[in-house]
């Protein structure tokens, strides 16, 4: 978390900022103002960020590009770092990464969204995807799949008598021939759904907004308002905490994480008391420099606890 923030910084609150670490990829969300001092404080160099996502080319949500961009060419970055930016702000895109003159050494590249749909595929196989928001400007949340696998069960393999190469190749393959009989994969694994994140920020409630969180294990989301001034976040395009947490809640989240604070609340439990009105998940009141592990993968159904 670099920055947790809307609209303006505080005392205790840089502008928006996030880095997913993403098995090999560093995904930098939304760089606020201020989103290269965070990372030296959070002790995130640029050669971490593999891609840049923005949401929307409102100020607290972009104004740090410039430095980051100039960032990632001073250190020589040494791989590509694709950016994802709403198509119809490829002005705004350009205008900050030329902000001011530097030696441009770092290779970006751009990748404008323009529809709802996958956008990427990490190193890993996990699918990147976007979906529009309902924000006074265009506005994509994000969302990022890993494959479903199977999960090897040590019991089964021994009872076939089945190790070492051989259990790769029985990955492999689907099927092997041991002592006579054939085993296939299915008799020795388990389902293993794989891991999903989302991100969502500048938003009122939105069918958008449920399915970039459906069965996320974790959910990045702002909560800009409080319930008692419900009626400000729908004419400024928000959520508030009570709407995140219904988000999170029927799109079975199993992780909630709340963030871009106004600045008009000084007390941050309230966000959580409200939210733990609907949500009865595990909710966290981001804070700035702090980190919130991806939960480990959930098991199938059938499987135990």
């Amino acid at each position: 978390m670099l920055g947790t923030a809307s609209q303006v910084p505080t005392r205790q609150r840089n502008h928006n900022g996030y880095l997913l670490r993403w098995d090999g990829d560093g995904i930098l969300f939304d760089p606020g103002e201020g989103t290269q001092r965070q990372m030296l404080l959070a002790g995130v160099s640029a050669s971490d960020v593999t891609r840049i996502c923005v949401t929307h080319f409102h100020g607290d949500h972009c104004l740090g590009l410039p430095g980051v961009i100039q960032r990632l060419s001073l250190d020589r970055t040494p791989h590509p770092v694709t950016a994802h930016f709403p198509g119809s702000g490829a002005e705004f895109f350009a205008r900050l990464r030329h902000a001011s003159a530097y030696h441009e050494t770092v290779d970006l590249r751009e990748s404008p969204i323009d529809r709802d749909g996958p956008i990427g595929e990490l190193a890993s196989g996990a699918i990147l995807s976007a979906r529009r928001l309902d924000h006074p400007i265009e506005a994509y949340g994000f969302r990022l799949r890993e494959p479903d696998g199977r999960r090897m069960l040590p019991e089964r393999l021994a009872e076939y008598g089945i190790a070492g190469p051989a259990v790769g190749e029985l990955r492999r393959a689907g099927a092997l021939d041991i002592g006579g009989r054939r085993v296939t994969l299915e008799e020795v694994s388990a389902p293993r759904p794989g891991q999903r994140f989302a991100f969502v920020m500048d938003t009122r409630e939105c069918d958008a907004a449920y399915e970039l969180a459906r069965d996320a294990d974790l959910l990045v989301i702002e909560a800009t308002f409080l319930a008692e001034d419900a009626a400000l976040a729908a004419e400024y395009g928000h959520l508030t905490a009570v709407q995140a947490a219904r988000i999170a809640h029927d799109a079975k989240v199993r992780r909630l994480v709340l963030t871009h604070f106004s600045q008009r609340y000084d007390d941050p439990a309230r966000f959580a008391a409200q939210a733990a009105t609907i949500y009865r998940g595990e909710i966290v009141v981001a804070a700035d420099l702090t980190r919130v592990p991806v939960p480990r993968r959930a098991r199938a159904s059938g499987e135990g606890t």
